[in-house]
């Protein structure tokens, strides 16, 4: 077969059989054994297939002694039994990198399988678990994170249906070392509000490392002033995405001020319209270019 073909060559390194509805067993016995055996092969996507039964199973079991670093499974229909196979992950020692989004992950079972990964798994920097329905059993996936060794670079969560309470259990895990690596936080597409920004603010104004912080729709308002007070101690972070939120005169003006002290902050994302805003808005850019040119 083509696998076979792959795996006597030893010249890929990414292979992508996404969409691919017509595997049969013998198709995934042979990508199982390539997994296991291959020396050069780093990333597999492997979206938008039914990931059940015997495929599931298969694929857990080339994962306990593989070599990839980045694994794709996007929507594969991967919640409840699926995600429990799966999760044999958590003695994994080489992937960086997992992909999970679009798989109707939901509630506290999930989460839980989830939150086990992350306190075995000491390698992982990379989860990216977007377009789920995590909601407020984040308190799981975040004990799981509180007891990690090494802690996370990226952690994705854009629209997952999480709260104010789910922040809650962040703002706890932001402070312990699990997170004390984190680069990239995007919390995009949920319901934060204000409320869950202010219960934030303080472990965000002091995590030493984040470098992107996503928060594109999240229905913020006035609390920009918050993220305005971690602006200003933060000297490292880069990205700021405020798209599709209703920020406040006020809010966009504490922003103009922390910028002033600010000297890492490259990127905006906003929307802002009145003549004041725009005014405010053109000094926020004039000075995120300039921090950029510092770079």
């Amino acid at each position: 077969s083509l696998l076979d073909m792959i795996l006597y060559y030893e010249s890929t390194t990414y292979l992508d059989i996404s969409d691919n509805g017509s595997m049969g067993t013998s198709s995934w016995r042979a990508l199982a054994h390539l997994i296991k055996q291959s020396v050069c092969l780093s990333r597999l996507d492997a979206c938008n297939v039914c990931l059940v039964d015997y495929p599931v199973q298969s694929l857990s079991k080339a994962l306990l002694t593989s070599r990839l670093q980045v694994l794709h499974l996007n929507n594969v229909q991967l919640s409840g039994s699926s995600l429990f196979t799966l999760c044999a992950l958590k003695i994994n020692r080489a992937l960086l990198e997992l992909h999970l989004s679009s798989n109707q992950l939901n509630g506290y079972q999930d989460a839980m399988q989830l939150g086990d990964l992350l306190r075995y798994n000491s390698t992982l920097q990379t989860l990216e678990l977007s377009d789920n329905v995590l909601g407020d059993a984040l308190e799981e996936l975040c004990d799981g994170l509180s007891r990690q060794t090494k802690g996370l670079k990226v952690l994705i969560l854009k629209n997952n249906q999480i709260t104010e309470r789910g922040m809650n259990h962040l703002a706890k895990t932001l402070l312990q070392p699990g997170l004390k690596i984190l680069e990239v936080l995007d919390l995009g597409d949920n319901h934060l509000g204000n409320e869950g920004i202010q219960v934030i603010r303080e472990p965000l104004m002091v995590n030493s490392s984040l470098l992107h912080l996503g928060l594109a729709q999240s229905n913020i308002t006035c609390e920009a002033v918050a993220l305005a007070e971690f602006l200003a101690e933060s000297r490292l972070i880069q990205r700021l995405d405020l798209h599709q939120n209703r920020v406040k005169l006020g809010g966009l003006m504490a922003l103009s001020l922390a910028l002033r002290i600010n000297c890492s902050l490259s990127h905006l994302g906003d929307e802002f319209l009145s003549e004041t805003q725009k005014r405010l808005q053109a000094e926020i850019t004039q000075r995120c270019k300039a921090n950029a040119s510092r770079l």
